[in-house]
């Protein structure tokens, strides 16, 4: 990526990229390299507050033209940076009134074994989260549940079924005392 003459993102690679001034910061994207600067930062901070943000609010928030802001997200959705749109849902409002965090052992950690784990996780609706850990475990699931209930039949009939497990240890969240799906961009800003 590039930045061009009139800021934002633009793509790098054959062609050439004249104009490049030194207040731009790189971040890990989809694409091999993403530049941005601090117009990126703030929107990219207000979609992740608001992601219903109409263009036109966005670029009176951002100090921008609304066809300049819709350029930069366009960009920043291309390059990977903005990957999807999502709505969060409350969870006790569906009763959904405990989280389980579970570690989870497998008899094996060759990579054949590790996909099908894997694959039975994606194929299983009630884990949310699913992590691939270091150290002593392998593995981290995220399971809400309903009640007393919905958390035995989860340890009953979804965690023998997930193939390889040989050892599995439930925590349950008492309470949460923070939770964000906002990424900090503080190390962003010039």
């Amino acid at each position: 990526m590039c930045v061009r003459p009139e800021g934002g993102l633009a793509r790098t690679g054959a062609q050439s990229c004249d104009h490049q001034p030194p207040s731009r910061h790189f971040v890990p994207s989809a694409t091999p390299l993403t530049q941005l600067d601090a117009i990126d930062v703030e929107i990219l901070n207000l979609l992740q507050a608001e992601g219903r943000l109409s263009n036109v609010e966005l670029a009176q928030r951002v100090h921008l033209s609304p066809s300049a802001c819709l350029r930069r997200v366009k960009a920043l959705e291309e390059a990977g940076v903005i990957a999807r749109y999502v709505a969060l849902l409350n969870p006790r409002s569906l009763g959904r009134h405990g989280t389980s965090y579970t570690i989870i052992n497998l008899e094996s950690t060759q990579p054949r074994r590790l996909e099908a784990f894997e694959q039975a996780v994606r194929d299983q609706p009630a884990i949310l989260d699913c992590f691939y850990v270091a150290g002593t475990n392998d593995y981290l699931v995220r399971f809400m549940y309903r009640d007393a209930a919905d958390l035995e039949r989860f340890h009953a009939e979804v965690l023998p079924r997930l193939p390889g497990v040989v050892r599995s240890n439930s925590m349950l969240v008492l309470r949460t005392v923070k939770q964000t799906t906002a990424l900090p961009l503080d190390d962003l800003e010039g």
